[in-house]
């Protein structure tokens, strides 16, 4: 029922007009008090003056501003809830999820209503990732993000004081551009009980986290003439744009179920690949041991491999896997980090080069910004050292397995036609369609509805099946649920 003819006309005496969307119920016709402002909301959510994640005010705050009925705000909250875009979340209030599918007033989308992403996927610019982060989402599932809210935050502050104290202050002062030697040695003694590398602490660098590592790479092989590099396919399409910003082309070579095709990297004639073994992005492929074997020829006959090591300690279902930079130390340079253990804005990751690339490493990454912070350093180091990173890393793997397993129940009771790959290890997982699904369109409709995820084909340069690549890490049970449900309602019924 309409609740603004409950009355003659549902307003109160005194002045009239809020500042929220300027709104002004003497523009209203009589007796269309719900009518009205159902509209202006609708409008101001299409048009992007409220954007998906905005807060309205609460029923009874804009009645007041208004003056007018309670039970006209309540009715036209609920109209727009009932057609999905506005949802209750309790003490957050009543929260724009997603977009009308038409503006009040046009009867086709125009291109402003379309979310960015349905822009900029066939070809994504540098910014992509950027500007995908900036649109609001209800549930993010954007693959490589950690829980950030598990953040050791009082761990950190303990040791940074403990740091400080102790800190002289001549260390206060520019260092060396390759890091601090106590962090340099804290990451040594964990790569050595994690990963099976055995290093000298003076051959590590300390890196603006992995991208930087792959830019410093990029740089260091180009001034040695070397044009291009061999990625896997599907890969990283943010780890391909590091490359190719520094001027080298990205040949693709197939991954399979059992890894990359080492066949076709000996057919491509590349000097240099770059690689993710442990767990492949995004497919959570493990390099099998055979295929291990080929790239471990491969490099000692004369190439260079650069291993991603991004998120190999987070698994779950299968015995570790040992680091390629363990067995063949003179071909293969080894970057990690601790963007996926502890949070991307530290910046802080490592890289490890055979040793006829290490002193040009280090003059570039002189040259980019005269070496890391020392502070976030010293104070990582100590976590290292007492254990904090290690109890930290238990802790994630507990909580990360129960949102694992939420989202592959949810993909098997609202996807089951969807084929799901790198559920073992990692931070998020892959789901690939066996029909003509647009994965691009499919992310954006989800999008539309409040799900951030990634479509699968950002990540291929050759024709692959459609799908979705889908973090879990930064999402609980409930909201992974949700997601889930949600995205199954965007794929086209009659696929």
């Amino acid at each position: 029922m309409d609740r603004s003819n409950q009355d003659q006309t549902g307003r109160s005496n005194g002045p009239v007009g809020a500042d929220f969307l300027q709104l002004n119920p003497a523009e209203a016709p009589a007796g269309g008090l719900a009518d009205w402002l159902t509209e202006r909301l609708r409008a101001a959510i299409s048009d992007g003056r409220l954007p998906i994640g905005s807060r309205l005010p609460a029923t009874r705050v804009l009645a007041a501003e208004l003056h007018i009925s309670r039970g006209v705000v309540t009715e036209s909250y609920q109209r727009l809830t009932e057609d999905g875009q506005l949802a209750g979340q309790g003490r957050a209030g009543t929260i724009v999820v997603a977009t009308p599918t038409r503006s009040p007033d046009q009867s086709t989308r125009t291109t402003a209503q379309v979310p960015r992403i349905a822009r900029v996927a066939e070809a994504p610019g540098l910014d992509v990732f950027d500007s995908l982060r900036a649109i609001p989402a209800r549930i993010d599932l954007t693959p490589g993000v950690p829980d950030l809210a598990a953040f050791p935050r009082a761990a950190w502050l303990r040791a940074e004081r403990g740091v400080l104290k102790e800190l002289g202050s001549a260390e206060f002062g520019y260092g060396d551009p390759a890091g601090t030697p106590t962090l340099r040695r804290a990451v040594a003694n964990w790569l050595a009980r994690n990963r099976g590398i055995t290093a000298n602490p003076d051959d590590l660098i300390i890196v603006a986290g992995v991208s930087q590592a792959i830019g410093l790479v990029a740089q260091a092989l180009t001034q040695r003439g070397i044009g291009e590099i061999a990625v896997e396919d599907p890969g990283s399409l943010g780890s391909r744009q590091h490359l190719q910003n520094w001027g080298l082309s990205t040949r693709p070579i197939p991954v399979d179920a059992n890894g990359l095709r080492v066949d076709l990297l000996r057919e491509s004639k590349a000097q240099v690949v770059m690689a993710t073994p442990a767990h492949h992005f995004p497919t959570g492929v493990v390099l099998e041991g055979e295929r291990r074997r080929e790239l471990i020829q491969w490099a000692a006959d004369g190439g260079l491999i650069l291993e991603d090591d991004y998120d190999a300690e987070h698994r779950y279902d299968r015995p570790p896997v040992p680091a390629l930079r363990a067995m063949l130390a003179d071909q293969v340079i080894y970057a990690g980090s601790v963007s996926k253990l502890l949070a991307p804005s530290l910046r802080i990751g490592w890289m490890l080069p055979p040793p006829q690339y290490k002193n040009a490493l280090i003059r570039l990454k002189r040259l980019a910004d005269l070496g890391n912070a020392a502070l976030p350093q010293l104070t990582l180091a100590h976590l290292m050292e007492s254990g904090e990173l290690e109890r930290q890393l238990r802790f994630l793997r507990r909580r990360h397995r129960t949102r694992r397993d939420a989202m592959v129940a949810a993909i098997t009771n609202y996807l089951p036609k969807a084929t799901v790959h790198g559920a073992a290890a990692g931070l998020h997982l892959t789901i690939t369609f066996d029909d003509t699904t647009n994965d691009i369109e499919l992310a954006a409709t989800a999008l539309q509805q409040g799900i951030k995820a990634h479509p699968l084909s950002w990540h291929c340069q050759l024709p692959h099946a459609p799908g979705l690549v889908l973090g879990y890490a930064a999402r609980t049970p409930t909201e992974i649920t949700e997601a889930i449900a949600t995205i199954a309602d965007c794929v086209p019924k009659n696929r």
